[in-house]
């Protein structure tokens, strides 16, 4: 028998209760799809099939039924030694990790580490590179919380929207177009330097583009945006990057508008594995947070 999970046995326990995956996932906070995966995994620890459907509600086999029986007495003493210690950020120990790239260590996370280290001075937090991997940091449990304009898809995963940035053009004071107002046109004709995460990955203006006949194609590729400043000078080089990395670009350099709007969604990504834990949730609480003033700047 493999590990058992104690909010998958608090699952187990509400869709007893309620025979109902769905009033159990209202029960527990947890979406139908994420409520079935943990399910499918009982089914295989225990090796029985724990409910089997009639009409729109679920019967529990009678192994369900001794299983609940001995899993009560143990979830009650588990719920009143939580009850007796609130979690309390001064008093937090333990590690966090939080994987992400150059945006969002840019934008977000300088703020949200000195709330943290102000409340928490004993929670270590520690940041991971997510390059094209956070998918897989989470599903490998190597990570706890995965930030950026990504899509995670899976019953296990749980996500939140943080903010929106925009793209913006930046070129040298000396670039052709510093003077110009930047068209589609004269962008389509630039010569670009792109963000690729080692040819993994493209900003998510190039498919939007690709979309209107526009195919562009960079003469340079770097794998993150820190040292672009550097490519850029003295350079015929345009790159198109977040609006919130901006203020990194000295007054050598010219912002320009992008010639069309793409919206950069930045979520947050999480699993069941820390989805009740208190650190953790404390820590997605002021990302959140953050991130609503940052939004709101």
């Amino acid at each position: 028998m493999g590990k058992l999970d104690v909010n998958a046995l608090r699952t187990l326990v509400a869709i007893y209760d309620k025979r109902s995956f769905t009033e159990a996932g209202k029960l527990t906070g947890v979406n139908q799809s994420t409520t079935s995966y943990v399910v499918k995994s009982l089914r295989e620890t225990f090796a029985d099939p724990l409910f089997v459907r009639a009409g729109h509600r679920v019967t529990p086999t009678d192994r369900c039924r001794e299983i609940v029986d001995r899993l009560r007495p143990i979830l009650d003493g588990l719920d009143g030694l939580a009850a007796g210690a609130p979690f309390d950020p001064a008093h937090a120990t333990g590690d966090v990790v939080i994987s992400c790239n150059y945006h969002e260590r840019r934008s977000i996370l300088p703020e949200t580490i000195r709330s943290l280290r102000a409340a928490a001075p004993n929670l270590r937090v520690h940041l991971y590179e997510a390059a094209v991997d956070g998918k897989r940091q989470l599903t490998e449990n190597s990570v706890d919380i995965v930030l950026g304009p990504v899509s995670i898809l899976g019953d296990i995963f749980y996500r939140r929207h943080l903010f929106t940035d925009r793209y913006i053009c930046v070129v040298d004071r000396a670039h052709p177009l510093a003077d110009v107002p930047m068209t589609l046109e004269r962008f389509a004709d630039a010569q670009h330097l792109a963000v690729t995460h080692n040819g993994q990955w493209e900003a998510m203006f190039y498919p939007t583009l690709r979309n209107q006949g526009i195919d562009i194609r960079p003469v340079v590729s770097v794998p993150s945006h820190d040292n672009i400043a550097d490519m850029l000078l003295d350079s015929p080089l345009v790159a198109s990057i977040p609006q919130r990395l901006a203020g990194e670009f000295s007054d050598q350099f010219v912002i320009l508008p992008f010639p069309i709007d793409v919206p950069i969604a930045i979520d947050m990504y999480w699993t069941e594995r820390t989805h009740h834990s208190g650190p953790h949730q404390w820590v997605r609480q002021i990302l959140g947070q953050n991130a609503q003033r940052l939004q709101g700047n």
